[in-house]
């Protein structure tokens, strides 16, 4: 078998990728700290600091916070002006000093810091092809995914989401029946929930710590006396002819997807709507290939293929299935409609009727 020649200039090209690649990984450490101790937070809107007038602000030891910033400068993320003083930009401080900001993405990193952790679990799953099951990663991964996700459903849920299906809104408006299957921490129903208070909202998930987490969210929401949340799976949803089923970014984790779709369309009312929320992706794999892509391939590979594996069936359909896939699955479940609702850079939005 032939093989290929080594190419110096391409090896040195790789290698510097991979030390970029080693640098961020090393670096969203990090992020984390700098979210959790408030540090971007306290730079944010202050202007050029000093490591001492930041460590002041945000009651750290200076000396940490000198080494913090430097790393930070390095990665980009704050600005250097080469006489010790360093700033966030307005920019920066979207995506990581301001939880209420669409761009906000600090909270990845305790998600992405889950991989790490549970890596030796997955890995030991690889030679055996046993599951991993999302309950059995460690908690930054269920805090990190309520957090990050979070952002993404406030700025689309309701603004665009839901309104690109048919009729849909005026039903919410007017008081409608929802279930929102494999909820989480509840991010989603409460978004909807506050957003049309003549309707009522059923969470549910199998997962009964994330579960216990969305009543604690609903509370610090100030109550969701519309919304409510209780442990179930997807194959057991009761047949109550909801008005609007809807799985966020759930369907791949599931070890039936197949099965929890046609659960879903028998627990419709007959002009019911399913909204699948689900990892944007091509069809193609090569199409795939891009930083989005490689996110989600990743995060894939680590939770989601494990967490179908750890069920009954099994598909592992993985969190880069691609519309047409997705179609097929909800054509044999028994929808006669679907199409595309609308996208984002991250999501694929499909309505699904009987």
């Amino acid at each position: 078998m032939a093989t290929r020649a080594l190419d110096p200039a391409k090896l040195d090209a790789f290698m510097g990728k991979m030390v970029g690649d080693m640098s961020a990984a090393l670096s969203g450490a990090l992020v984390i700290t700098g979210a959790r101790l408030g540090l971007y937070k306290a730079m944010a809107a202050a202007g050029p600091v000093t490591s001492a007038e930041l460590a002041e602000r945000a009651g750290c030891s200076e000396r940490y916070v000198r080494e913090w910033l430097a790393a930070q400068a390095a990665s980009g993320l704050v600005d250097y002006d080469g006489a010790a003083r360093f700033e966030l930009s307005p920019e920066a401080a979207m995506a990581l000093a301001d939880e209420d900001s669409p761009a906000y993405v600090a909270s990845a990193y305790e998600l992405i810091a889950a991989a790490y952790i549970d890596e030796p679990k997955v890995s030991a799953a690889f030679r055996t092809g046993a599951g991993v099951g999302w309950h059995e990663h460690h908690p930054c991964l269920f805090h990190g995914t309520e957090r990050v996700f979070r952002p993404g459903y406030r700025a689309n849920l309701v603004a665009s989401w839901l309104p690109a299906l048919d009729g849909v809104v005026a039903k919410l408006r007017a008081g409608a029946s929802v279930a929102d299957i494999g909820c989480g921490a509840g991010a989603s129903t409460i978004i909807m929930a506050q957003a049309f208070p003549n309707s009522r909202f059923s969470g549910f998930d199998y997962h009964a710590a994330s579960i216990a987490r969305a009543g604690e969210a609903a509370a610090e929401a100030g109550g969701v006396p519309n919304a409510a949340f209780e442990i179930g799976l997807a194959k057991d949803l009761p047949l109550d002819g909801y008005d609007l089923v809807a799985a966020f970014d759930c369907l791949h984790d599931m070890g039936d997807p197949a099965g929890a779709a046609k659960r879903v369309r028998e627990a419709l009312a007959p002009d019911g709507t399913f909204l699948l929320v689900e990892p944007f992706a091509n069809d193609a794999l090569a199409d795939n290939l891009n930083p989005v892509g490689r996110m989600f391939y990743s995060a894939s590979t680590m939770f989601c293929t494990p967490a179908s594996l750890s069920q009954e069936v099994g598909t592992a359909l993985g969190a880069q299935a691609g519309e047409a896939r997705l179609t097929e699955l909800l054509h044999a479940a028994g929808f006669s409609h679907v199409r595309r609702a609308c996208e984002t850079p991250f999501n694929l939005v499909i309505e699904a009727r009987r």
